[in-house]
């Protein structure tokens, strides 16, 4: 995290320097995320937010900071937006953010899976933030695309936005909603039809009880890149 702070000190100019990553994360709330879930989610994101490691990694450049915009998915039609477009460069603002993702209720939402259209949902509030280094679309989910047009048609219109996966996989207290498959199963269903761009990747959910515990390694993943020339490309950081 030094190296990230120290290689964007010295390479940023006032022209990049307003944004280094543009964040976007989109929640499942399908039919087959049930209540106890669906708090699971949101509080989990909250939780893994505010605990110290992720915080370092937002902050770490408060010349650059991170974007952050959050919203919930299910099946065809309108997506709900939770957060709109905050910028994250101080601990108070994240504090604010896990506090309205606490205070926030489930409201009715289709019952399908339209994983496609969550992607073009993303790349679309992304779209808003053309002068961030980097911009990506982080999508949540339990199941397989069910509705709309399929993940695989739609990743070649998303321009330069990166797609990353946080795969939730059954766990024994709802094995019987009939609703995931095995983990390893839809690990690669995201693998093949879902995530795209340079360094793309999965993380993986054992059950909505493991989200927070995913979502902070994920978070911490995709925060820890640094800038290598003047031209804005990108790396990860070692």
């Amino acid at each position: 995290m030094r190296l990230l702070a120290l290689l964007a000190a010295l390479l940023a100019t006032p022209a990049d320097a307003a944004c280094r990553q543009a964040l976007a994360l989109g929640l499942d709330v399908s039919g087959s995320v049930d209540d106890t879930e669906y708090r699971l989610q949101l509080d989990g994101l909250a939780n893994a937010l505010t605990m110290p490691e992720v915080q370092a990694a937002f902050l770490a450049l408060p010349e650059a900071p991170v974007r952050l915009y959050v919203f919930e998915w299910s099946g065809s039609g309108p997506k709900r937006q939770v957060l709109d477009w905050r910028e994250i460069a101080t601990a108070k603002d994240l504090a604010g953010v896990a506090a309205k993702l606490r205070a926030t209720g489930r409201a009715p939402m289709p019952q399908s899976t339209a994983l496609g259209e969550a992607m073009v949902t993303g790349a679309k509030a992304l779209a808003a933030q053309p002068s961030c280094w980097r911009r990506v679309l982080d999508l949540s989910g339990d199941g397989k695309s069910n509705a709309g047009p399929r993940p695989r048609d739609v990743r070649g219109g998303l321009g330069d936005v990166t797609v990353n996966g946080l795969v939730i996989g059954s766990d024994p207290r709802s094995a019987g909603d009939q609703r995931s498959p095995l983990v390893g199963e839809l690990q690669a269903y995201y693998a093949a039809e879902v995530i795209r761009g340079p360094d793309a990747f999965i993380e993986v959910a054992l059950g909505f009880e493991d989200f927070e515990a995913a979502m902070a390694r994920k978070l911490l993943k995709e925060l820890q890149f640094v800038i290598v020339s003047d031209l804005g490309a990108i790396a990860p950081a070692r």
